[in-house]
C-alpha cells in the first residue's frame, strides 16, 4: 500500500493559493490600468493586500478570491478591461454612476457565478452583450442611462432563468419587448422606459405573479393594454406612459391592482370615459392620465384616494360645468398628502369652485389655464400656503385678484395672463418673497404699480404689459431689482413720466420693454449701464431729447426701437459699437443730420427704419443700405443719393461739396491716427480682427429673433419639437444629459432651437442644470452661446425635468471640424486658416468677458472643441456652463465645495483656462 507524503502535498496546496490569488491580483490591476481616470483607486498598489483595497471583497475561504466588486460614484473614466472575466468568483460587479465608456468586454460571459451586475449610469456602447447569456446565477442586472443599443435578447427569459430584477432604460434599444420575459417566475421589478421599443406589450407577461414594477414608458409601443396585466395583484408601479396605447380604462380597474401605489397611462391614446372604481385603489399615490381622448367628467369621488400625492389630469378631454363635474375638487379635500394638481388644458367651464381653497396645505403646484372656467379667484385662495407655482392663465376668469394672495409666502412662479382680471394690483403680493416669475399681461388692471414689488429681491421675470389701464410712472424700488434677468415688459400701459436714472441697474435685464405708453423727458444716461440688454422697445411714447450716447455701450443689442417719439439731434455715430444690432427702428421723430455711414459696417444688421424724421444729406450704399426700400426713408426730403431701389435724388455737388471739405481735416488726423497705430500693432493681427468684424455675413440674412417668440415654453411643446426626443434630432449625448434639435412652430415658420435636456437621475445632473442657470443668466455676450428660456417643471409622467433652449448652431462643434468623420479632407470639413483665426479670436473674446466684465467673474472650467459651438457665418460661441465656478457667490461655491479637492474641473485631455 502506497503512503502519501504529507510534505510533498503541501508545496503544491500553496503553490495553487497563490497562484489563485495572483490571478485576481492581476485581473484588479488590469482593470485599473484600462482606465484613463483612477485617482479614486490610489489604494490599489503593492503596499497592502488587494482584499482591502477600495471597493474590493474577498472570500473568507482560502484559497482568498475576490467576490465583490463595487465602485460606483468614483468618477472612473475609460473602458472596462477584458481582464475583469478572470475574476471567476465574482458574485457581485457594481461600476455605476461613473464616466465608462466603450463596450461591455465579452469576456463578461466568465462570470459563471455572478449574482448582481449592475453598469447604470456611464457611457457604455455597444451591443447588449450576448456573453451575457452565459451568466446563469444572475438575479439583478442594471445597465440604465447607458448608449447601448440593437434588440433585447428574444431568449432572455430563456437563459437568464434566474432574474429578479431588470432595468434597462434610457438606452437606444430597438425591436420588441422579448416575450421570453414571461418565462422569468421570479422577476420583481422590470423597467425598459426610454428606448426605442414598437409593437405590442407581450399578453405573457400576465403570467408574471411576482411581478411589483413595470415600466414601460417613454417607447413606441402600440395596441391596447393587454387584459391579463390586469390581473397582477402584486404590481406597485405600472407605468406605460409616452407610448401609442389606445383602448379604454376597464369599468372594474377598482377592483384590480390592491397594492398599487404608481399608475401612469399618460401621453397615449386613450378614450373613453374615467371609470369612477379608479377611487377604489385606495393605495394610490401618483395618478398620471393626461394627454388622452377621455370624455365626460372626473369622477367625484377622488377623494377616496387619501394618499394621493400627484394627480396630473391635464389635456384629456375632460369636462365640467355649473350644474356637475366639478365635484371632484370638493372631495379631494380628503387628499391630505397631495402636492400636484394638473387639470389644465381641458373642457372646464363654469365657475370655479370655492371649495378649491379647501386643498391641502401640502400642495404646491396648481395648474388650472387654458379652460373655460369663469368667475372669480376665491377671496382665501392664502389658505393654500405651500403652493410653489399658480397657474390661472387664459381662462375667462375675471374680478379683482384677491389680497389674501399675499400669503402665498412659498410662491415662486404666479401666471395670471390672458384673464380679465380687474382693479388694482394688491400691494400684498410684495409679500411673495420668493417670487421669480410673475405674469398677469392681458387683463384689466389698474392704478399705480405698487412699490413694494421692489422687495421681490428674486424676481428675474415682470410682465404686466396689454393691461393698458395701468397708470402713474414705474417706481425706482422695481428698477433696483438687479435680479431682473429675463425681461420686464411694462407696454402698452398708461404709464407716464420721465424713467429714472435707477434704470442703469438693471445690468443683468436682457429684455426692457416700455412700448406704448405715455412716458416722457429724455432717457437717462445711465441706461448704458444696462450692458447685457439684447432688446430694448421705448417706441410709441412721448420720449424728446437726443439718443444718449451711452447706448453705444450696449454691444450686444439687437433690436433697437425708438419709433413714435419725440427725439431730435443727430443719429450719434456710436451706434457703430452695436455689432450684434439685427433690428433698427427711428422712424417718427425729429432726428436731423446725416445718416452715420457706420451703420452700414453692422453686418448682422437686416431691418431698418428712419423713416419721417428731418434726416439729410446721402444715403450710404453698403451693408443694410442695399436692400432698404423707399418706405424705410420715406418722409426724409433732404435725403439722396443710396441704392437704386430707394428711388431719391442723385446728391448734388451742394448736397455733398460742403460735406466733403468739411470733413478734409478730420480725415486726415484720422489717417494719420491709424498709420500710427498700424506701426505699433501687429499688421496680420489688427488687418484680421477689423476684416472679421466688418466683413462677416455682409450678403447673409440673419436668423429671426426666436426669444420674441417663445417667451415660456412647456414640457409638450419640446416634445413635440422634437418628435418626443427622437433619436433623429439628437445632437449629442453627454454625462449629464443630451442635446435635440427642435423646431418651434407656434407661428408656423418653424425655427430650429437646441434643447439641453437633463437627466436628472443621473448623480450632479440637477446640480449642473441651476449652474449653467446661473451663469447664463448673468452673461450676455455674442461670442457665448444665447439661453433662450428654460423649462423646469414636470413631464406628463410626473417626473422631474428640467431643459435649456438654446440658439441652434447649424455648423456643429468645433470638435467636428477639427476631427471631421470623413477620412477624405475637402473644403466643406475642414477650417482655412482666416477660419481659425476668427474662432480663436471669438473664444479668446469670450473668455476675457468672463473673467473681466462679468459681474461677477465666471470661469468656465471646461473650455474644449466640442464646447465652442459654430454659427452659420461660423462664428464662434462658447456653451455648456455646468461645471463653470462663478466667483464671488456663495451658494455656488457652497454647491461646489464637496468636490473642491477632489481634483482639476474639466475634461480629461484638457486643462481649463482659469484653473
Amino acid at each position: 500500500m502506497a503512503v502519501c507524503d504529507v510534505s510533498l502535498l503541501v508545496p503544491s496546496l500553496l503553490s495553487i493559493l497563490m497562484i489563485a490569488t495572483a490571478s485576481d491580483e492581476a485581473a484588479l490591476l488590469a482593470f485599473k490600468a484600462g482606465l484613463s481616470n483612477s485617482s479614486a483607486l490610489d489604494s490599489w498598489n503593492g503596499n497592502t493586500g488587494f482584499c482591502s483595497w477600495e471597493g474590493v471583497r474577498c472570500s473568507r475561504s482560502r484559497p482568498t478570491q475576490v467576490v465583490g466588486l463595487s465602485l460606483p460614484f468614483l468618477g472612473l473614466t475609460g473602458s472596462i478591461s477584458p481582464a475583469i472575466g478572470n475574476l471567476t468568483f465574482l458574485q457581485i460587479l457594481n461600476m455605476s454612476s461613473n464616466e465608462l465608456y466603450g463596450v461591455i468586454p465579452p469576456s463578461i460571459g466568465r462570470l459563471r457565478r455572478l449574482q448582481t451586475l449592475d453598469m447604470g449610469n456611464n457611457m457604455l456602447s455597444g451591443m447588449f452583450p450576448a456573453n451575457l447569456s452565459f451568466c446563469t446565477s444572475l438575479k439583478t442586472l442594471i445597465l440604465h442611462y447607458n448608449q447601448l443599443k440593437g434588440q433585447i435578447p428574444v431568449d432572455i427569459g430563456n437563459t437568464l432563468t434566474h432574474l429578479q430584477r431588470i432595468s434597462l432604460m434610457n438606452n437606444t434599444f430597438t425591436g420588441l419587448i422579448p416575450v421570453s420575459l414571461a418565462n422569468l417566475s421570479s422577476l420583481s421589478a422590470v423597467s425598459l422606459k426610454e428606448n426605442w421599443l414598437h409593437g405590442p406589450i407581450p399578453d405573457s407577461l400576465g403570467k408574471l405573479s411576482s411581478l411589483q414594477f413595470l415600466n414601460f414608458e417613454s417607447n413606441g409601443l402600440s395596441g391596447i393594454i393587454p387584459p391579463s396585466l390586469y390581473n397582477l395583484s402584486s404590481l406597485v408601479n405600472f407605468a406605460v406612459g409616452g407610448n401609442k396605447l389606445h383602448g379604454n380604462i376597464p369599468a372594474d380597474i377598482g377592483d384590480k391592482f390592491p397594492t398599487i401605489q404608481e399608475f401612469s397611462l399618460g401621453d397615449n391614446q386613450f378614450s373613453g370615459v374615467i371609470p369612477s372604481s379608479i377611487s377604489n385603489l385606495t393605495t394610490l399615490t401618483g395618478l398620471w392620465l393626461s394627454i388622452n381622448r377621455f370624455s365626460g367628467f372626473v369622477p367625484p369621488n377622488l377623494g377616496r384616494l387619501q394618499y394621493l400625492v400627484r394627480l396630473f389630469l391635464h389635456e384629456t378631454n375632460v369636462e365640467a360645468n355649473d350644474r356637475e363635474g366639478w365635484e371632484f375638487i370638493t372631495s379631494m379635500a380628503n387628499c391630505s398628502q397631495l402636492a400636484t394638481l394638473l387639470i389644465a388644458n381641458n373642457s372646464f367651464s363654469g365657475r370655479l369652485p370655492n371649495s378649491i381653497v379647501n386643498l391641502s396645505t401640502t400642495l404646491q403646484y396648481l395648474y388650472l389655464g387654458y379652460n373655460n372656467i369663469s368667475g372669480y379667484i376665491p377671496s382665501d385662495i392664502g389658505n393654500l400656503v405651500g403652493l410653489s407655482v399658480l397657474e390661472i392663465e387664459h381662462t375667462l376668469m375675471s374680478g379683482l385678484i384677491p389680497e389674501s394672495i399675499g400669503k402665498l409666502v412659498n410662491l415662486v412662479q404666479l401666471y395670471l395672463e390672458n384673464n380679465s382680471f380687474s382693479g388694482l394690483i394688491p400691494p400684498s403680493i410684495g409679500n411673495l418673497t420668493q417670487l421669480e416669475w410673475l405674469l398677469a399681461p392681458n387683463n384689466n388692471l389698474q392704478g399705480p404699480i405698487p412699490a413694494n414689488l421692489g422687495a421681490l429681491k428674486s424676481l428675474q421675470i415682470l410682465n404686466m404689459s396689454m393691461n393698458y389701464n395701468l397708470n402713474g410712472s414705474i417706481p425706482k424700488e422695481v428698477l433696483g431689482l438687479t435680479s431682473l434677468s429675463s425681461y420686464l415688459d411694462l407696454s402698452y400701459n398708461s404709464l407716464s413720466g420721465p424713467i429714472p436714472s435707477e434704470i442703469g441697474g438693471l445690468h443683468n435685464l436682457n429684455k426692457l420693454i416700455l412700448s406704448g405708453n405715455h412716458f416722457s423727458g429724455e432717457i437717462p444716461a445711465s441706461i448704458g449701464n444696462c450692458v447685457v440688454l439684447e432688446f430694448l422697445l421705448l417706441d410709441r411714447n412721448s420720449f424728446e431729447g437726443s439718443m444718449p450716447r451711452s447706448l453705444g455701450n450696449i454691444k450686444g443689442l439687437r433690436v433697437l426701437n425708438l419709433t413714435m417719439n419725440k427725439f431730435s439731434g443727430e443719429l450719434p455715430d456710436t451706434l457703430g459699437s452695436m455689432r450684434g444690432l439685427e433690428e433698427l427702428y427711428l422712424a417718427q421723430n425729429n432726428f436731423s443730420g446725416p445718416i452715420p455711414s457706420v451703420i452700414q459696417d453692422l453686418t448682422m444688421l437686416s431691418k431698418m427704419d428712419v423713416s419721417f424724421n428731418n434726416l439729410q444729406g446721402e444715403v450710404p450704399k453698403g451693408g443694410v443700405f442695399r436692400n432698404l426700400t423707399y418706405a424705410s426713408v420715406a418722409g426724409n426730403s433732404l435725403l439722396c443719393g443710396g441704392v437704386p431701389q430707394l428711388h431719391l435724388a442723385p446728391c448734388s455737388m451742394n448736397n455733398t461739396g460742403k460735406h466733403k471739405n468739411g470733413w478734409s481735416k478730420s480725415i486726415i488726423i484720422a489717417l494719420a491716427t491709424i498709420g500710427s497705430i498700424l506701426l505699433i500693432i501687429s499688421l496680420i493681427v489688427f488687418t484680421h480682427i477689423f476684416c472679421k468684424k466688418t466683413g462677416r455675413q455682409k450678403d447673409q440674412e440673419p436668423p429671426m429673433l426666436i426669444e420674441e417668440k417663445y417667451q415660456r415654453v412647456s414640457y409638450n411643446a419640446l416634445s413635440v419639437g422634437t418628435d418626443g426626443f427622437l433619436e433623429a434630432n439628437l445632437l449629442g449625448k453627454g454625462r449629464y444629459g443630451a442635446v435635440y434639435k427642435c423646431t418651434m412652430d407656434d407661428d408656423g415658420t418653424g425655427k430650429s432651437v437646441a434643447v439641453k435636456v437633463f437627466n436628472l437621475e443621473q448623480s450632479g445632473s440637477s446640480r449642473s442644470f441651476d449652474l449653467e442657470c446661473e451663469a447664463l443668466r448673468m452673461v450676455r455676450h455674442r461670442s457665448l452661446i444665447k439661453i433662450i428660456t428654460c423649462c423646469s417643471g414636470i413631464d406628463p409622467k410626473g417626473q422631474d425635468f428640467k431643459a435649456l433652449v438654446f440658439e441652434f448652431m447649424p455648423n456643429g462643434s468645433l470638435e467636428g471640424w477639427i476631427h471631421p468623420r470623413s477620412e477624405e479632407l475637402t473644403s466643406s470639413n475642414t477650417l482655412s486658416l482666416g477660419q481659425r483665426l476668427d474662432i480663436a479670436v471669438d473664444v479668446v473674446d469670450a473668455i476675457d468677458y468672463l473673467h473681466n466684465h462679468s459681474e461677477p467673474p465666471i470661469i468656465h472650467c471646461d473650455i474644449k472643441p466640442s464646447n465652442i459651438l459654430l454659427a452659420g457665418d461660423m462664428s464662434a460661441r462658447v456653451g455648456d456652463f455646468g461645471i463653470s465656478k462663478i466667483l464671488g457667490e456663495k451658494r455656488i461655491s457652497n454647491q461646489n465645495s464637496s468636490n473642491s479637492t477632489v481634483g482639476l474641473k474639466g475634461t480629461i485631455g484638457y486643462v481649463a483656462p482659469g484653473n
